[in-house]
C-alpha cells in the first residue's frame, strides 16, 4: 500500500518536536495558575460544569492535532508512479551459420558438438531481444534454415530442429556457408550486420572460396565472428555407418583450419575463437554478446499524485471543531 508513498519535504517533520514542548508548557501553566472565584451561592450553575472544566484541555489537544496535520501537509505527502518505455535505436541483424556435417556429432563436447552448440546458441538468442536473427546451416552445401526475423520463437524452434541428416551433401563447405549468410544480410538496412560462423573442420567442399566469401562480407559491411569447435588432440567421432543406421565411433585427430578462420575474422573486422569444451563455448558467446551492443533508449515517466490536501482539510475541520466547542460547550462564564 505504501510502496510508492513519499514525502517531498520530510525536513518539516522536525516541527513536530514543538508539539510535546507546547503540551508540557500548557499543562504546567494550567496547574500553576488556577483562577479562584468566591461566590456566596452556586445556585444557577449547572451541575456538570465541574466535568466540563476537567475536559477543557481537550480543546488544546484538538489544536495540537490540527497543527500535526498541517506539518504533515507541509511535508508534501504524495504517491509516485514510475513507468518506462524502451525504444531500440540501433538494432543488429545477426546470422548464425552452423556446420551440420557428421563430424559435429563428435563427443568431445557434451553430449556432442552439435547439441552443445544448440544449447548455447539458444541462450544467446534469448539474450538478444531487440535484434533480428537468422540461421544458415551447411555441410557440403548450404541453405537458409530461417531468414532473419525478430520472432525469436521461430528462430528457437528452427534451431532446436537442426539435426545431422544425409540429405545435405557431405563435407565442410565453409565458403558456401559464409556466402549464403552474406546473401541473407546484404540487403539489410540495420546499422550493424554480424555473422557468427561455426565449424569443426577444414574447407573441403563447395565451389565458393571462403576468402572470396569474406571479401563479399567486407563489401556489404558485415562483420564475421568465427568459432573453431573441437578439443585439442583427438576426439571420439563418427567413423562409419552401422547396418542399423547409427554411427560407429572412433578416436580421430581434430583438424580445424584456424589460419583460415582467423583470416576471415580479421578481414571483416571480427574475431576468431576456439571452443575446446562446453564452458569455453559459453564464454565465447558471452563475449560476442558483450561486443555486439544494441543501442536502447529508455524513457522514464514519473507521475506524482499530491496527497497533502486531505491533511489541510482535516486540520481546518479540527480547528473549526475546536472553535465551535470553545464558544458553545466550553464557553467561559468568567
Amino acid at each position: 500500500m505504501f510502496n510508492n508513498f513519499e514525502f517531498m519535504h520530510p525536513q518539516f517533520f522536525w516541527l513536530l518536536l514543538i508539539l510535546p514542548v507546547a503540551a508540557a508548557w500548557y499543562f504546567w501553566k494550567r496547574n500553576k495558575i488556577t483562577a479562584e472565584v468566591r461566590l456566596s451561592s452556586l445556585k444557577g450553575f449547572k451541575a456538570g460544569s465541574g466535568l466540563l472544566a476537567k475536559l477543557r484541555p481537550v480543546l488544546f489537544v484538538i489544536r495540537l492535532l490540527a497543527l500535526a496535520l498541517l506539518v504533515t501537509a507541509l511535508a508534501r505527502p504524495r504517491t509516485v508512479d514510475e513507468s518506462t518505455r524502451t525504444k531500440t535505436t540501433r538494432g543488429i541483424d545477426i546470422v548464425i551459420a552452423i556446420d551440420v556435417s557428421a563430424s559435429m556429432l563428435a563427443r568431445d563436447l557434451r553430449p556432442n558438438r552439435l547439441e552443445a552448440l544448440k544449447e548455447v546458441a539458444s541462450q544467446f538468442i534469448l539474450e538478444r531481444p531487440n535484434d533480428r536473427i537468422g540461421i544458415v546451416e551447411y555441410a557440403g552445401e548450404s541453405y537458409t534454415r530461417t531468414p532473419i526475423t525478430s520472432d525469436k520463437s521461430i528462430v528457437l524452434s528452427s534451431l532446436d530442429d537442426i539435426k545431422y541428416n544425409s540429405v545435405i551433401e557431405g563435407g565442410t563447405a565453409i565458403g558456401m556457408g559464409l556466402a549464403t549468410s552474406v546473401n541473407r544480410l546484404k540487403d539489410s538496412k540495420a546499422k550493424s550486420k554480424v555473422i557468427i560462423l561455426m565449424t569443426d573442420g577444414v574447407n573441403n567442399a563447395g565451389f565458393i572460396d571462403p576468402v572470396t566469401a569474406a571479401e563479399l562480407a567486407v563489401e556489404f559491411g558485415i562483420k564475421v565472428y568465427t568459432i573453431g569447435l573441437g578439443t585439442n588432440g583427438t576426439a571420439l567421432s563418427p567413423i562409419a555407418l552401422r547396418p542399423d543406421g547409427g554411427f560407429q565411433y572412433g578416436n580421430i585427430k581434430v583438424e580445424i583450419d584456424e589460419a583460415l578462420l582467423k583470416e576471415i575474422a580479421e578481414k571483416t573486422g571480427g574475431l576468431y575463437f576456439r571452443a575446446t569444451d562446453n564452458q569455453k563455448l559459453e564464454e565465447i558467446y558471452d563475449e560476442i554478446n558483450k561486443l555486439e551492443k544494441t543501442d536502447v533508449e529508455e524513457i522514464k515517466y514519473t507521475n506524482h499524485d499530491e496527497k497533502f490536501r486531505p491533511f489541510v482539510i482535516g486540520a481546518g475541520l479540527l480547528l473549526l471543531f475546536e472553535l465551535l466547542l470553545r464558544y458553545t460547550v466550553f464557553r467561559s462564564f468568567v
